[in-house]
């Protein structure tokens, strides 16, 4: 019987040639962003030692391997963190409904924070601050015209931008690598299930959740400018549009409450596609009002109603934050034992990290352009401003996020330094316990080289131990947030409220860190775009792409501008494969590593049974028993590996080390005796394969960690599967 084992790479892959490890490779099908590629014959062996058939599938070039590509996809950070978020909820169905709403009314507030940044910079700081004084636009030609141009015009012309920015995000909320091919006629919702074939086919929710998020942008827009206009003019005109967009808002946020916007049904799709076209005559409207000629009046100091508009937003993302943490934890209690400490509790803690992201996204843009505008001048309570200078001035929420964002610097730079030495003596001790268990000759080994093994191995199991630091990181930063939020709705700002408690001496050093931070947040925006641009170029910083693939495997759910799941073309892709190659009378090892053993074990699950009985499964570096199963509890479940493993008839090998700091076991915790068929999946691997140099080589084995290059335990595990799958014909 022919056998084809398939190769499904991890993240930040090198290419097919370094999969199959051979020079030159041919793609046999797909195309240049996720193809199949076996060997060029003439060119290396077609098969490896056990006679298998040598086949890779790079996906890599879905999630990025362009800098365009992953430059946006860097712009788009806080929207993806904010869409993986729903998917680390503890309860799927009915019963997680309540936690699902809370995630996408955080999601919006994204979108709003989005908007609500473009203003301050296009409407806010150019149009009504920056136009009212002649020191700001002196010597500026770009400016200069707007001068002559009334208060209320100069709100309409220069809202043209932020328009413009929610016509992209519309456009880039339509990307998707699904093909035609591999979708029903009717778009589908999602399911609850990785087994179900409509889990990766979110199309209806989508465009859905696409029509509900640029109402809610356009509705921010219009609510800003309304609340200048409305109070100067004092007109029912003027009332009754704001009122009108307060409701367009209330409205949304009621569609992303509903259970029915996660099923079937044209009721729905009509109701959002109703709410965007509304959203989009109030905005005419709305430009249209703020176009009408008025009797001349000045513009002074921030824009009105923005700062309150901001920090509103802020607090209402905090209330959020706390409802979501509160149902997460008592949905928390449903979760089988034994329980992980942030089992469930990913959602609150990475939708905290989206709104941080957010904050500083905005902050940075604001303080950046605020100095580029006022020359330098910025004022302070210990800064007075010099004559005729714009006294242009950020919203006060922004001030407390420089300062925030500076005390989280120093507390991640305080708990790295602190992490690693915590218990350390302990563990080196466990680590070098173990290391003189699996290898005899480790007495003969010199000291350097048994500290090297054991401190690969501490390093390694380092990371399943951050649960309870992060959880109390995120305890303080999100009191941290709460009092910036508090504080930013009552109105002082963080160098104020310092000269009214302690006058000039407490003033200056809150001044100095607020500064400090908003030039850190700038700093911090500008290393992630140059990383994006270069991620992909750079051995370095590759873990930039190793943030997209990871994040882009769930589908868009609770964001609808995160950037599209690969998955949806990739598992498609694979059981099409698949189902081609035992057709013609092939049976497949499907072969995953790392990241790639999450999407062969989804693919398994997808496969029909007539393809199953000729598949076997070889995982290494797998992060499905270790990771997985802690982030996504609701979906990486016991139930779910056990449902993999008897799908195939238990013809699974997982090659684990204790040296992976990602990968590990994916049973073994959970495994009930000897009996139990999910005891014989896992299988421990030396590493390094031995402490002293071989008589063949010149250096001893090195510690591979997290890589796994085809060796003797990888090509016996192939040749046991392959073994297996011959029985099966018998």
């Amino acid at each position: 019987m022919r056998i084809t084992e398939i190769r499904v790479h991890g993240v930040a892959d090198k290419g097919p040639e370094t999969i199959l490890d051979r020079p030159i490779v041919a793609r046999v099908a797909g195309d240049d962003n996720a193809g199949f590629y076996r060997p060029r014959p003439g060119y290396g062996a077609a098969a490896d030692r056990n006679g298998v058939t040598l086949e890779a599938y790079r996906w890599s070039r879905l999630t990025g391997g362009t800098a365009t590509r992953t430059f946006s996809l860097v712009l788009l950070l806080p929207f993806m963190l904010s869409n993986i978020a729903v998917w680390m909820l503890p309860v799927t169905g009915r019963g997680g409904h309540a936690a699902r709403a809370l995630c996408r009314l955080l999601a919006a507030t994204m979108t709003a924070m989005y908007v609500l940044s473009t203003v301050g910079v296009s409407v806010d700081l150019i149009a009504w601050q920056c136009a009212a004084y002649p020191r700001c636009l002196e010597g500026r030609r770009e400016l200069s015209w707007l001068g002559d141009v009334p208060p209320g015009q100069r709100l309409a012309l220069l809202a043209i931008p932020p328009i413009i920015a929610i016509v992209l995000i519309w456009r880039l909320g339509a990307r998707t690598w699904q093909l035609p091919e591999d979708s029903d006629h009717a778009p589908g919702v999602g399911a609850d299930r990785l087994d179900a074939p409509a889990f990766w086919d979110t199309r209806s929710l989508l465009r859905r959740l696409r029509s509900v998020h640029v109402a809610v942008a356009l509705g921010t827009l219009d609510v800003t400018l309304l609340l200048v206009l409305a109070p100067h003019d004092a007109t029912v005109p003027g009332w009754l549009l704001l009122a009108a967009d307060v409701s367009l808002l209330a409205g949304a946020v009621v569609l992303l409450c509903r259970p029915a916007i996660e099923r079937r049904g044209e009721q729905d799709q009509r109701s959002s596609r109703t709410i965007r076209w509304v959203a989009v005559a109030l905005t005419a409207l709305t430009l249209g009002y703020a176009l009408l000629p008025r009797p001349p009046w000045t513009a002074e100091g921030m824009m009105p109603g923005y700062g309150m508009l901001v920090a509103g937003l802020f607090a209402g993302q905090v209330v959020l934050l706390a409802l979501l943490g509160l149902v997460v934890v008592v949905q928390r209690r449903s979760l089988p034992r034994p329980l992980f400490l942030l089992a469930g509790l990913g959602a609150p803690v990475l939708i905290t990290v989206a709104i941080g992201l957010g904050v500083a996204y905005s902050s940075g843009l604001t303080y950046g352009l605020a100095e580029y505008l006022d020359r330098g001048s910025s004022p302070t309570p210990a800064r007075p401003l010099p004559p005729g200078a714009p006294p242009l001035s950020p919203p006060i929420a922004y001030r407390w996020v420089t300062l925030g964002f500076t005390l989280a610097v120093l507390l991640v730079a305080v708990t790295a330094l602190l992490v690693p030495r915590l218990r350390r003596h302990r563990r080196r001790r466990e680590a070098e316990e173990l290391v003189r268990r699996d290898y005899p000759e480790a007495s003969q080994a010199a000291p350097e080289r048994v500290r090297a093994v054991r401190d690969a191995i501490v390093r390694a199991r380092l990371t399943d131990r951050l649960g309870g630091l992060l959880a109390t990181a995120y305890v303080v930063l999100a009191l941290l947030t709460l009092a910036a939020a508090g504080l930013s709705v009552i109105g002082p700002g963080p160098g104020a409220l310092a000269l009214r408690l302690g006058g000039e001496p407490l003033a200056r050093p809150v001044i100095f860190v607020t500064d400090l931070g908003a030039l850190l947040i700038g700093l911090f925006a500008t290393v992630l775009a140059v990383m994006g641009l270069v991620a992909y170029r750079s051995g370095a910083i590759r873990l930039v792409g190793v943030l997209w693939e990871l994040a882009t495997f769930w589908p868009r759910a609770a964001h609808p501008l995160a950037p599209p799941c690969y998955v949806e073309r990739a598992v498609p892709e694979l059981t099409r494969r698949i189902g081609q190659l035992t057709a013609d009378g092939n049976a497949v090892v499907l072969s995953g590593q790392s990241h790639g053993s999450v999407l062969a074990a989804v693919t398994i699950l997808q496969l029909p049974d007539h393809c199953r009985r000729r598949v076997a499964l070889l995982t290494y570096g797998a992060p499905l028993g270790n990771r997985y199963r802690r982030i996504f509890p609701a979906y990486v479940s016991d139930e779910m590996l056990r449902e993999v493993g008897s799908r195939l008839a238990w013809r699974w090998i997982n090659l684990w080390r204790y040296t992976d700091a990602v990968g590990g076991a994916v049973f073994v915790p959970f495994v009930d005796g000897t009996d139990d068929p999910a005891a014989r999946v896992d299988r421990r691997v030396r590493d390094p394969r031995g402490l002293l140099i071989p008589p063949t080589d010149t250096v001893p084995p090195p510690v591979q960690g997290h890589r796994f290059t085809p060796d003797d335990d990888f090509h016996a595990a192939i040749g046991e599967l392959a073994e297996r799958l011959e029985r099966v014909d018998d």
